[in-house]
């Protein structure tokens, strides 16, 4: 299926006009399925400020890609995208948040041959910033999607977490960043693949309230650094009591701040 064919079909859907960073970005998603949250906008706001060339790898309808590509003015985003649907939402995105210009699109899988993801743009050593909020249940756990685009979003084989690395590895300049979001749960997985190809690895826990065990965490590593790893504060979402976001994490979301690691 082609994107402009995908945009025919999609246009028949029920999808949602959703507000992120305050306004600044609005984003055309599905009304159900895989939708984005506040992983993407703080993988989105975790980039290094002078960073000028992004990668988003699994991206959906654009969400971290386009969210980095609003915190940094002057980067080139590429969004890298297998699945036909949210492909064509991207595109739709792209173009309606007036970022044609510096933003494009890879309908392309990340484990496709070399040659193929290089005509798509995805060059070995050309990233200053490679996103990744991978799909994060193994096969066979969780709750299952509704709909392939949204399966295929949220599951996959455990050992395919290291086919994602690797691929940002592969596509990240030396001394670029590398920065997946993932469930805490899979720490240990994700540091595994991390640490055979990345140093000064970064940790940020992200917990929902104060007391509470991490839920996600952010981990950025470094191509050719030897650096040891560090382990940083929690971010905590929500006030003890409140339902509504604490200060720090309100401003990332409404996009005066971007996470500073």
């Amino acid at each position: 299926m082609s994107v402009d064919h995908a945009r025919d079909f999609v246009k028949q859907q029920n999808v949602t006009y959703d507000a992120f960073l305050g306004g600044r970005l609005t984003l055309c998603q599905p009304k159900s399925g895989f939708r984005a949250g506040n992983d993407s906008v703080l993988l989105g706001a975790s980039l290094a400020p002078d960073a000028r060339s992004v990668a988003d790898l699994g991206a959906g309808v654009g969400t971290a890609g386009l969210v980095a590509a609003i915190h940094n003015p002057d980067a080139g985003v590429l969004l890298v995208e297998r699945a036909a649907g949210p492909l064509a939402l991207a595109a739709d995105n792209i173009a309606a948040n007036g970022l044609s210009v510096r933003c494009t699109i890879a309908a392309i899988d990340i484990n496709a041959p070399g040659p193929h993801r290089q005509a798509a743009g995805l060059v070995p050593d050309s990233f200053e910033t490679v996103l990744a909020n991978p799909p994060f249940f193994a096969s066979g756990k969780g709750t299952p999607g509704a709909g392939k685009d949204r399966a295929a979003a949220r599951h996959m084989p455990e050992a395919t977490l290291d086919d994602w690395v690797r691929a940002a590895a592969t596509i990240a300049a030396p001394r670029g960043e590398v920065i997946f979001v993932y469930p805490a749960a899979g720490l240990a997985a994700l540091l595994a693949a991390f640490g055979a190809r990345f140093g000064a690895l970064t940790i940020v826990p992200v917990a929902a309230r104060p007391g509470d065990a991490a839920g996600r965490i952010l981990l950025r590593g470094i191509k050719g650094s030897r650096a040891p790893l560090t382990l940083l504060p929690p971010l905590v979402l929500h006030q003890a009591k409140a339902n509504g976001f604490a200060p720090g994490p309100a401003a990332i979301l409404r996009g005066e701040a971007r996470l500073i690691w």
